[in-house]
């Protein structure tokens, strides 16, 4: 028996409906928190920009609410572990479970087989939901909440806060949609400086297309800095030496593509000689980041095993959640330094998540002991 995880299908059914019956519970409640708290805070901007009402807070709503699902779905996790054994343990039912026979591990087994379907869904939810969700957010925050500008058939989504170097000059935009020689700046401005540094000249523009060499700028309006002058112009190139396929490596936005486009992205950076090391690493923490469902059980079990009477099971809950959030910590923690180099980008990943589980392992043999 010590060799079957499922030793009781009725016994396994019944901790698995528990458990996701609480992970539901609990996602629920925080997002619906959370989504009251970022609207309080964003409805002003939103209602701002003219012809919005509450048609637009709902959809802020709706590309929100996968956001925050898919953020504090592995917390949701940990408070559903520390809720359901708790409860397990404080009814006894721990104790009927090992006195019938059954290890830490078998009635953890339940749980964790639970924790790995949720992990499969969170990944498949991030993939077609929440990067589709970025891209639009983050396009009609750059926008304002106005209008977005439509991607043209076949070249591409929206993308937004593009920021380009030519030289000393800078060039950015809020949007930019199509590929190619197709591509559209929308809220353009460009920045002449001096080789000092300072900023001589600024230009704005609704709207800029690819002129063959450079970038043509629509109605643009030129701001001259030691003059303190203003012009409006009909047209004006600028940018000459920046291409669109510079642009197309430049403007991208890794949590707003999916696992293969994030793939395809990084192989594209690698044959133009490109840093690739941000994008790896949010490459491999899309498979270890779901995966932290699956750690919680483990984390949180010390919460199901020693007498509730003793008077510890308090500190057990709090032991428990504290290893928990610890896991949170550090996973963000290397997930920066493997942004910027610190780390390899496997280890940034994986290295917290293979550390968790092994200590979470040992304080289940430990306790179980």
């Amino acid at each position: 028996m010590q060799l079957d995880f499922f030793p009781s299908r009725t016994l396994t059914l019944y901790l698995a409906k528990m458990f996701v019956v609480r992970i539901l519970s609990v996602l629920v409640m925080l997002v619906l928190v959370l989504l009251a708290l970022d609207l309080l805070a964003e409805t002003g901007d939103i209602l701002a920009a003219p012809g919005n009402g509450q048609a637009e807070i709902l959809r802020y709503a709706s590309l929100r609410a996968p956001q925050l699902a898919s953020r504090f779905l592995p917390y949701s996790v940990l408070l559903a572990t520390l809720i359901t054994l708790v409860t397990l343990n404080q009814n006894s039912e721990v104790v009927a479970m090992k006195a019938a026979g059954l290890s830490a591990h078998q009635v953890l087994a339940p749980l964790l087989l639970t924790a790995a379907l949720v992990s499969l869904a969170s990944f498949g939810f991030n993939e077609r939901i929440v990067t589709r969700a970025n891209a639009t957010l983050k396009a009609w925050e750059a926008a304002e909440y106005g209008p977005i500008p439509e991607a043209q058939a076949g070249t591409g989504q929206v993308r937004s806060n593009v920021y380009l170097t030519d030289g000393r000059s800078i060039l950015s935009a809020a949007t930019l949609s199509g590929r190619g020689e197709n591509i559209v700046l929308t809220n353009v401005s460009w920045y002449e400086r001096a080789p000092s540094g300072i900023i001589r000249e600024q230009i704005r523009s609704p709207r800029a297309t690819y002129a063959a060499p450079g970038w043509r700028m629509e109605n643009p309006v030129l701001f001259d800095v030691a003059g303190a002058t203003t012009e409006r112009l009909d047209t004006m190139v600028v940018g000459k030496e920046l291409s669109p396929a510079q642009i197309d490596l430049q403007a991208i936005d890794p949590d707003s593509q999916s696992f293969w486009e994030l793939s395809d992205t990084i192989a594209a950076f690698e044959a133009a000689g490109r840093r690739t090391e941000e994008m790896r690493a949010k490459w491999w923490h899309r498979l270890s980041g779901p995966l932290s469902a699956l750690l919680m059980p483990l984390l949180g079990s010390i919460a199901a095993f020693g007498l509730a009477r003793s008077g510890q099971l308090f500190v057990r809950a709090i032991i428990g959640m504290a290893l928990g959030f610890a896991y949170f910590v550090v996973d963000n923690a290397a997930l920066a330094m493997g942004s910027f180099g610190g780390y390899p980008p496997f280890l940034a990943a994986w290295a917290p998540f293979l550390l968790f589980l092994l200590l979470g392992e040992t304080v289940l043999i430990r306790t179980e002991e």
